[in-house]
């Protein structure tokens, strides 16, 4: 079974090969990739959204393309990174957007949704997310969902030693956090 999701403003669904073309674009843009060590190519952003595609085939839910509007956004979900972290095994919540849909509350409000399927659904314990120590407006959608900076921060094992963006934080939500913050009433 596939998860999918749609609020009042937005849809988190599986990806079609229509969207790679729109996804190399997000992925080829310097503003959106400000805090990654490289742009990626139009064959390595296909192999990044093919293999969230499969992902979500084999387990029914992942990284989900985000529909605003019928528009192709970015996307939104749930991950198991694949490569050892010092706080593995961990499922986190992550997103990628256009610019244009920056400054509206579409990261917030999807990833508000992947947590109340995080949480309520697969019954995590916790939920992570972590992003380069510079990246601001990263840390404030991890804020405005309640996660808490641990304040222990980590060597990224697939970022470049000596590379700026190599430190990054980590941000945790306990499930008995989100009840109590209410976030989980967010309308699916």
């Amino acid at each position: 079974m596939i998860y999918e999701f749609e609020t009042d403003r937005l849809k988190l669904r599986q990806w079609r090969s229509d969207d790679y073309p729109l996804f190399a674009a997000i992925n080829a843009d310097p503003i959106v990739m400000e805090y990654f060590p490289a742009l990626l190519t139009i064959e390595e952003s296909n192999d990044v959204a093919k293999r969230m595609k499969t992902l979500i085939a084999e387990k029914g839910w992942g990284f989900w393309v985000l529909e605003v509007q019928d528009r192709f956004a970015g996307f939104v979900g749930l991950n198991e990174p694949s490569y050892p972290l010092p706080f593995s095994p961990c499922v986190e919540v992550g997103w990628r957007l256009a610019p244009e849909f920056w400054g509206h509350g579409y990261a917030t409000e999807a990833a508000n949704v992947a947590l109340k399927f995080a949480f309520e659904t697969l019954q995590l314990a916790e939920v992570v997310s972590f992003t380069a120590v510079s990246n601001a407006r990263s840390q404030a959608v991890m804020q405005r969902l309640k996660m808490q900076n641990t304040g222990e921060n980590f060597e990224h094992p697939k970022v470049p030693i000596g590379h700026p963006l190599r430190e990054h934080v980590l941000y945790r939500l306990s499930r008995s956090e989100w009840q109590n913050h209410g976030s989980h009433q967010v309308a699916i």
